[in-house]
Parts: C-alpha cells; sequence; structure tokens
C-alpha cells in the first residue's frame, strides 16, 4: 500500500480583477508526516517564479469546509454550497484561492484510508525522531 497521496485540483485565484484564473495545485499527503498536509503551487503560478508549497493540518482542512478555520499563516472557510477558500498569508502578501469542495472531500477520504483520523499518532516513530534529535544537539 502507497504510504503518499498526491492529488491534483484546480484552483481559482482570487483576484482584484473580476477575472478568476485557474491554476493547477496539487495537493499532498503522506503517511510518515500523518498531521500533515501540503498544497503545492507551481512556478508559473507564483510570483516568485518557483513552486511554492504551504503545509498546514489535515485537521484544519477537514474543520475549515464547514466552518471558518486558522489563525495563522494558512485560514480556511466554506464559500457557497460548493467551493471552498483557502488564504495563505506571507510577508510578501496574501493569496486567497477557491478550491472545489467536492475535490477537498475525495482528497480527505483518501488521507483517511490511508490513516484514519485520530489514529496519526500510531504512524509516528518517536523513538526515532528523539534519537535523531538528541544526535544533532551533540
Amino acid at each position: 500500500m502507497s504510504t503518499v497521496i498526491e492529488q491534483p485540483v484546480e484552483a481559482r485565484l482570487v483576484a482584484a480583477a473580476p477575472r478568476m484564473p485557474s491554476i493547477p495545485a496539487t495537493l499532498h499527503y503522506d503517511r510518515r508526516d500523518p498531521f500533515a498536509v501540503r498544497m503545492t503551487f507551481p512556478a508559473p503560478a507564483t510570483l516568485e517564479g518557483v513552486d511554492v508549497c504551504w503545509t498546514f493540518s489535515r485537521e484544519l482542512l477537514a474543520a475549515g469546509m464547514t466552518a471558518p478555520e486558522g489563525h495563522g499563516d494558512v485560514r480556511v472557510r466554506p464559500y457557497g454550497y460548493d467551493r471552498t477558500v483557502l488564504e495563505f498569508h506571507a510577508p510578501e502578501g496574501t493569496a486567497v484561492v477557491h478550491v472545489r469542495s467536492g475535490e477537498l472531500r475525495r482528497f480527505l477520504e483518501a488521507t483517511a484510508e490511508l490513516v484514519p483520523v485520530g489514529l496519526e499518532h500510531l504512524q509516528l516513530d518517536l523513538d526515532q525522531q528523539l534519537a535523531e534529535l538528541m544526535r544533532d544537539a551533540c
């Protein structure tokens, strides 16, 4: 069984202009980091001209689909019946994208099949992580 889930999604960038261009993005989940979700935007879609990856909690994504969630760099909230808004805050500015809620639900369902919600801690190898921290401390 695979330890990684990658799902392309279509994100609509919310800009000052009335046109909302679609940009490809990829949702990524790895059972070795069971609490985290990554969303990557390709270089042509970013101001810096390089791939940009945001990491945030799976719990934030799930909760934000039903009510506004997040107080930091990533915020998620429902938008109408079939969209979810993701806001990414950085010193350079804020990017706001709409993603179809159905795409996010499918992704979250796939992650829950890989690692059931509430059982993420069973995927962690705390002994190995502690050993790495101790090795780096010396």
